[in-house]
């Protein structure tokens, strides 16, 4: 009987590593969705229609963009992770994904373990800004007023569980100061507070959405949350150089669910790879002050798990609550 049962397990490996490869010989036979769990108009729904028209031709089949939004992205993740594992179902995930299980109790899949990673599109980074008229001109400045006030300085955030708010947490624990927050609605709005003195420092999402007012000197830029400097900014440090170990970074990438062969996950990356290797594709993402990655499988599955597990325990330490 136990050699039965080995023949038997030995025949279904088989058996499935045929089936896998049969599909991805046929694969696709029809056009690919990619959901989007955000709305249009935003910098993953940007990236993604630039994505799509390139990796139609790459494929040889439509693949069509699906705006589902809702829930930080919930909505869409949870319509994937349910999807057929065949590769016409995919997710392209934006900074909210690695954070929701840590935020919101129930979140109806394992942010891990339901998906299979393809790769990396993107990474994009926060930038420290502070109003030209504090006297703060670097992060080690920053810091020294800081302590020199316990309490006294207040700082933007848009929101529990956006990047920019989780990296100015870790951005206080790792300095060891204290300071207020403040939240608001939207960037708009902890940009005019900024400019008004409200609050004194914002650790923004994306350089894209302060430079216009830092090339007009309204706010001054201090650092950047990548480990090293990004294009948009060239002559400003990250704040790795003052704080050693800082990283704040909110990532985009593509996902299929889990299960899907993968020959069919090694097609797909080799063709959305070529895309995010493009000029073109990286001219769209400097002024985000992003940068263009293209990873493989295991590799994004490795950035994944290490966000969950930092920024789960960065959530815990501070008792931070969705709202």
């Amino acid at each position: 009987m136990p050699r039965i049962a080995s023949r038997l397990a030995v025949a279904a490996v088989l058996l499935a590593m045929h089936t896998g490869a049969g599909a991805a010989d046929s694969y696709p036979s029809r056009p690919v969705r990619i959901i989007l769990p955000s709305g249009a108009g935003g910098i993953t729904d940007i990236l993604a229609r630039v994505i799509a028209p390139r990796l139609t031709e790459g494929l040889g089949q439509q693949v069509v963009i699906d705006n589902r939004p809702g829930a930080s992205g919930i909505v869409g993740s949870q319509i994937v992770a349910k999807a057929a594992p065949d590769g016409y179902t995919l997710l392209m995930v934006f900074p909210s994904h690695v954070v929701n299980q840590s935020l919101y109790p129930g979140v109806p899949y394992d942010t891990v373990n339901a998906f299979a990673p393809i790769t990396l599109v993107s990474a994009v980074s926060p930038v420290l800004i502070v109003n030209t008229q504090f006297p703060a001109r670097s992060v080690p400045e920053l810091i020294a007023i800081a302590k020199d006030k316990p309490g006294q300085l207040n700082h933007g955030s848009t929101g529990s569980g956006s990047m920019g708010h989780l990296g100015a947490v870790l951005f206080r624990s790792m300095a060891g100061i204290k300071v207020a927050l403040v939240t608001y609605k939207g960037a708009p709005q902890a940009l005019t507070a900024l400019l008004s003195g409200e609050i004194q420092f914002y650790l923004v999402g994306s350089a894209g959405t302060a430079t216009t007012q830092i090339k007009a000197g309204r706010v001054r830029a201090l650092g950047v949350g990548a480990k090293q400097r990004i294009a948009a900014l060239p002559d400003v440090p990250p704040i790795a150089d003052t704080l050693p170990g800082y990283e704040a970074r909110g990532r985009n990438g593509i996902l299929a669910p889990a299960g899907t062969p993968k020959p069919i996950i090694d097609r797909l990356n080799r063709e959305i790879v070529k895309v995010v290797r493009t000029p073109e594709f990286s001219q769209v993402l400097t002024g985000e002050g992003a940068t263009a990655v293209g990873n493989t499988p295991s590799e994004f599955d490795a950035v994944i798990r290490a966000d969950v597990t930092k920024w789960a325990k960065i959530i815990k330490d501070a008792g931070i609550r969705a709202e």
